[in-house]
């Protein structure tokens, strides 16, 4: 959405000028990384927690070898934004 002098309102914006100690991180990356940030990890980290939960405890659906790695990347999704959200 744009506002009437023609900006955008996203609460993420990209960066200027990358700080150097991001080199090795793609622009896209630290958008993305910045939109993490910004919507605040332990909340992204309990709503990757409550999916994994539902999906695994209330659902009926039978559990392959796929389904169990797609619950494994949630978790470690989940813990990782756990880390993040201690650090900031």
């Amino acid at each position: 959405m744009r506002t009437s002098n023609g900006q955008g309102n996203s609460p993420v914006r990209e960066p200027e000028v990358t700080p150097s100690d991001t080199r090795h991180v793609s622009q896209a990356q630290y958008v993305f990384l910045a939109s993490l940030q910004f919507h605040g990890y332990a909340d992204l980290a309990a709503s990757l927690h409550c999916i994994h939960d539902v999906a695994l405890y209330h659902s009926q659906v039978p559990f392959d070898e796929a389904e169990k790695t797609a619950l494994y990347d949630l978790k470690v999704l989940w813990e990782g934004l756990e880390r993040m959200a201690q650090e900031s």
